[in-house]
């Protein structure tokens, strides 16, 4: 999973996407917790998922001279690719042993890793399975706050819940690329509040004719390349 992300003045992606293709290829994995008695509700990953991408970009250790930014930079040079696995038991027991962040929603937990080479994941990470992250909501899903960052997704695709949450964590991650110092600070202090929801088909044309940053999908699986699949829509960004 990958996207083309918006240019920014400090955006620390090669602006040409020809340059992005030649260059090696990262991944950034993320690993969910799914227990078959107690799965995560599906609205609440997604967010988590997107937090944990924003608190791996905001780690001390992801940028300057940390032990992370190496991969970090590697990985932002070629396409941002993010896939999601699952986890349960003993499989999730050894996953939060490798190096990463968990970040721990109301009902899911997510674990996001240091970029990994496309080919060169951990033994522990690679015998996941991707498939099996369908997901629901229990519950009804409330309207979003109009004051909180809110990443839209496309209401006219139709995502798996492990599609779905990367392409929340590209929209948080363009969101974040956007943003001053100063709103980056903001949001980081306050541990990053977002909502994900589903744009009502009406909203979505006005959503992707402004000014916010847009996830394009390369089109590796799923969705055809070239959708858009999420609007970042930052008060910041207004």
């Amino acid at each position: 999973m990958s996207t083309d992300p918006a240019s920014a003045a400090d955006s620390p992606f090669r602006p040409d996407p020809a340059a992005r293709d030649r260059a090696p290829q990262f991944v950034l994995p993320l690993v969910v917790r799914i227990e078959r008695a107690a799965p995560p509700a599906r609205t609440d990953a997604l967010e988590t998922a997107a937090r944990a991408v924003l608190t791996m970009l905001a780690d001390p250790r992801s940028v300057g001279e940390g032990e992370w930014a190496r991969a970090m930079r590697d990985w932002q040079d070629g396409r941002i690719r993010k896939v999601v696995r699952r986890a349960r038991g003993a499989e999730w027991r050894r996953a939060e042993a490798l190096p990463g962040i968990t970040v721990t929603g109301k009902s899911a937990e997510v674990r996001v890793f240091p970029p990994v080479p496309l080919d060169g994941w951990p033994k522990d990470l690679a015998r996941l399975q991707v498939s099996g992250t369908d997901l629901d909501d229990p519950d009804p899903v409330p309207p979003a706050d109009p004051g909180l960052p809110t990443l839209w997704l496309n209401p006219g695709l139709a995502m798996s819940a492990g599609k779905a949450m990367a392409q929340a964590g590209h929209g948080a991650q363009l969101a974040w690329l956007a943003l001053s110092p100063e709103a980056r600070a903001t949001w980081r202090a306050t541990d990053f509040p977002l909502a994900v929801r589903t744009a009502a088909p009406a909203h979505w044309p006005s959503l992707t004719t402004g000014t916010l940053p847009e996830v394009r999908d390369a089109g590796f699986t799923e969705i055809a390349p070239g959708s858009c699949t999420v609007v970042a829509d930052h008060p910041a960004l207004r």
